[in-house]
Protein backbone atom coordinates (compact mmCIF):
# COMPACT_ATOMS: atom_id res chain seq x y z
CA UNK A 1 0.00 0.00 0.00
CA UNK A 2 1.39 3.11 -0.63
CA UNK A 3 -0.20 6.55 0.83
CA UNK A 4 0.43 10.02 -0.90
CA UNK A 5 0.53 12.46 1.27
CA UNK A 6 1.54 15.99 2.51
CA UNK A 7 2.76 15.97 5.92
CA UNK A 8 1.54 19.71 6.79
CA UNK A 9 -1.72 18.48 6.70
CA UNK A 10 -4.01 17.23 9.71
CA UNK A 11 -5.99 15.12 7.05
CA UNK A 12 -3.00 12.89 5.58
CA UNK A 13 -1.40 12.72 9.40
CA UNK A 14 -4.49 11.30 10.80
CA UNK A 15 -4.49 8.46 7.69
CA UNK A 16 -0.73 7.78 8.75
CA UNK A 17 -1.47 7.16 12.15
CA UNK A 18 -4.08 4.98 11.88
CA UNK A 19 -1.72 2.59 9.66
CA UNK A 20 0.98 2.87 12.14
CA UNK A 21 -1.16 2.22 15.08
CA UNK A 22 -2.58 -0.92 12.99
CA UNK A 23 1.09 -1.91 12.30
CA UNK A 24 -0.09 -1.85 8.47
CA UNK A 25 2.36 -1.74 6.07
CA UNK A 26 2.93 1.27 3.78
CA UNK A 27 5.34 3.06 1.74
CA UNK A 28 4.81 6.91 2.15
CA UNK A 29 5.08 9.22 -1.24
CA UNK A 30 5.21 13.05 0.14
CA UNK A 31 3.05 15.42 -1.93
CA UNK A 32 3.90 18.84 -1.72
CA UNK A 33 0.48 20.83 -2.21
CA UNK A 34 2.16 24.37 -1.88
CA UNK A 35 4.23 23.34 -5.15
CA UNK A 36 1.14 21.58 -7.69
CA UNK A 37 2.08 18.33 -6.13
CA UNK A 38 -1.17 17.04 -6.27
CA UNK A 39 -1.85 18.90 -9.31
CA UNK A 40 0.55 17.12 -11.70
CA UNK A 41 -1.12 14.32 -14.24
CA UNK A 42 -0.06 11.35 -12.22
CA UNK A 43 -1.64 12.42 -9.29
CA UNK A 44 -5.25 13.33 -10.66
CA UNK A 45 -5.44 10.23 -12.34
CA UNK A 46 -6.01 8.84 -8.88
CA UNK A 47 -7.79 11.37 -7.54
CA UNK A 48 -9.13 14.07 -9.87
CA UNK A 49 -10.74 16.03 -7.17
CA UNK A 50 -6.57 16.69 -6.90
CA UNK A 51 -6.71 16.44 -2.89
CA UNK A 52 -3.96 14.72 -0.41
CA UNK A 53 -4.39 11.88 0.90
CA UNK A 54 -4.39 9.14 -1.90
CA UNK A 55 -4.33 5.52 -0.69
CA UNK A 56 -2.95 3.49 -3.66
CA UNK A 57 -4.25 -0.05 -2.55
CA UNK A 58 -2.01 -3.00 -3.33
CA UNK A 59 -3.90 -4.29 -6.23
CA UNK A 60 -3.39 -0.43 -7.87
CA UNK A 61 -7.39 0.73 -6.56
CA UNK A 62 -6.87 4.66 -4.97
CA UNK A 63 -9.15 5.82 -2.41
CA UNK A 64 -9.47 9.34 -1.75
CA UNK A 65 -10.78 11.21 1.38
CA UNK A 66 -9.58 10.92 4.29
CA UNK A 67 -12.22 9.35 6.57
CA UNK A 68 -13.03 7.29 3.88
CA UNK A 69 -9.59 6.00 3.82
CA UNK A 70 -9.48 5.56 7.86
CA UNK A 71 -12.94 3.82 7.59
CA UNK A 72 -11.22 1.57 5.27
CA UNK A 73 -7.64 0.66 6.53
CA UNK A 74 -9.83 0.10 9.66
CA UNK A 75 -12.33 -2.40 9.13
CA UNK A 76 -12.42 -5.30 11.54
CA UNK A 77 -10.08 -3.49 13.87
CA UNK A 78 -11.00 -2.28 17.70
CA UNK A 79 -10.76 1.33 16.05
CA UNK A 80 -14.46 0.81 14.47
CA UNK A 81 -16.85 0.46 17.44
CA UNK A 82 -19.27 -3.39 17.24
CA UNK A 83 -21.57 -1.76 18.72
CA UNK A 84 -23.92 -0.35 15.93
CA UNK A 85 -25.45 2.58 17.99
CA UNK A 86 -21.21 3.52 19.01
CA UNK A 87 -19.97 2.80 15.32
CA UNK A 88 -23.00 4.87 14.40
CA UNK A 89 -21.94 7.89 17.05
CA UNK A 90 -18.05 7.31 15.43
CA UNK A 91 -19.20 8.39 11.97
CA UNK A 92 -21.42 11.11 13.44
CA UNK A 93 -18.06 12.58 14.37
CA UNK A 94 -16.15 11.53 11.31
CA UNK A 95 -18.77 13.82 9.25
CA UNK A 96 -18.71 16.75 12.21
CA UNK A 97 -15.15 16.66 11.77
CA UNK A 98 -15.31 17.45 7.83
CA UNK A 99 -18.14 19.73 8.29
CA UNK A 100 -17.69 21.88 11.39
CA UNK A 101 -14.52 21.52 12.22
CA UNK A 102 -11.62 21.37 9.67
CA UNK A 103 -12.70 23.60 7.18
CA UNK A 104 -12.28 26.28 10.23
CA UNK A 105 -9.34 25.04 12.72
CA UNK A 106 -7.28 23.99 9.52
CA UNK A 107 -8.37 26.67 7.20
CA UNK A 108 -7.25 28.96 9.90
CA UNK A 109 -4.18 27.42 10.44
CA UNK A 110 -3.18 27.21 7.25
CA UNK A 111 -3.78 30.96 6.85
CA UNK A 112 -1.76 31.90 9.94
CA UNK A 113 1.27 29.34 9.58
CA UNK A 114 1.68 28.53 5.95
CA UNK A 115 0.17 31.71 4.25
CA UNK A 116 1.83 34.54 6.96
CA UNK A 117 -1.87 36.06 7.93
CA UNK A 118 -1.82 37.75 11.03
CA UNK A 119 -4.39 36.29 13.87
CA UNK A 120 -6.23 39.92 13.90
CA UNK A 121 -7.08 39.74 10.00
CA UNK A 122 -8.70 35.88 10.20
CA UNK A 123 -12.28 36.13 8.93
CA UNK A 124 -14.29 36.59 11.86
CA UNK A 125 -16.60 34.14 10.68
CA UNK A 126 -13.71 31.43 10.57
CA UNK A 127 -12.61 32.55 14.35
CA UNK A 128 -16.08 32.44 15.62
CA UNK A 129 -16.88 28.75 13.86
CA UNK A 130 -13.35 26.89 14.70
CA UNK A 131 -14.14 28.44 18.37
CA UNK A 132 -17.32 26.57 18.22
CA UNK A 133 -15.96 23.69 17.77
CA UNK A 134 -13.54 23.45 20.33
CA UNK A 135 -16.11 24.20 22.56
CA UNK A 136 -18.09 21.73 21.02
CA UNK A 137 -15.40 19.10 21.72
CA UNK A 138 -15.19 20.38 25.24
CA UNK A 139 -18.41 19.93 25.80
CA UNK A 140 -18.85 15.99 24.60
CA UNK A 141 -14.98 15.35 26.90
CA UNK A 142 -16.02 16.81 30.37
CA UNK A 143 -16.56 13.89 31.52
CA UNK A 144 -15.34 11.41 29.43
CA UNK A 145 -11.97 9.91 28.35
CA UNK A 146 -12.54 9.76 24.58
CA UNK A 147 -15.32 10.64 22.27
CA UNK A 148 -16.99 7.24 22.00
CA UNK A 149 -17.29 4.48 23.85
CA UNK A 150 -14.44 5.26 26.10
CA UNK A 151 -12.05 4.01 24.13
CA UNK A 152 -10.02 5.01 21.08
CA UNK A 153 -11.82 4.92 17.89
CA UNK A 154 -11.59 6.59 14.59
CA UNK A 155 -13.68 9.35 15.48
CA UNK A 156 -10.36 10.41 17.94
CA UNK A 157 -7.59 10.16 15.40
CA UNK A 158 -9.70 11.80 13.00
CA UNK A 159 -10.61 14.94 15.48
CA UNK A 160 -6.65 15.26 16.66
CA UNK A 161 -5.27 16.01 13.83
CA UNK A 162 -6.21 19.73 13.66
CA UNK A 163 -7.33 19.96 17.06
CA UNK A 164 -3.88 19.44 18.24
CA UNK A 165 -2.50 21.98 16.13
CA UNK A 166 -5.15 24.94 16.55
CA UNK A 167 -2.69 26.84 18.00
CA UNK A 168 -1.44 27.89 15.18
CA UNK A 169 -4.21 29.38 13.95
CA UNK A 170 -4.63 31.29 16.99
CA UNK A 171 -7.05 29.28 19.28
CA UNK A 172 -6.29 28.88 22.96
CA UNK A 173 -6.11 25.34 23.83
CA UNK A 174 -5.87 26.60 27.48
CA UNK A 175 -8.92 27.54 27.17
CA UNK A 176 -10.86 23.81 26.47
CA UNK A 177 -8.76 21.50 29.63
CA UNK A 178 -10.69 18.81 28.91
CA UNK A 179 -9.41 19.03 25.38
CA UNK A 180 -6.06 19.28 26.02
CA UNK A 181 -6.36 16.33 28.98
CA UNK A 182 -7.71 14.15 26.06
CA UNK A 183 -5.45 15.38 23.56
CA UNK A 184 -2.47 14.14 25.98
CA UNK A 185 -4.07 11.19 26.28
CA UNK A 186 -4.59 10.06 22.44
CA UNK A 187 -1.13 11.56 21.64
CA UNK A 188 0.21 9.12 23.96
CA UNK A 189 -1.66 6.07 22.08
CA UNK A 190 -0.76 6.68 19.18
CA UNK A 191 3.10 7.37 20.26
CA UNK A 192 3.31 10.91 19.21
CA UNK A 193 5.39 13.85 19.78
CA UNK A 194 3.32 16.92 21.65
CA UNK A 195 2.58 19.37 18.79
CA UNK A 196 4.87 21.87 18.49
Amino acid sequence: MRIFGDSISGNCLKVKWTADYLSLPYDWIEVDIRKGGSRTPAFLAMNPAGQVPVVLLDDGRPIAQSNAILLHLARGSQLIPDDPYDQAKMLEWLFWEQYSHEPYIAVARFQVLYLGKPVADLEPRLVERGTAALACLENALGDRRFLVADTLTLADIALIAYTRMAHHGGFDLADYPAVCRWIRQVEQLLRLEPAA
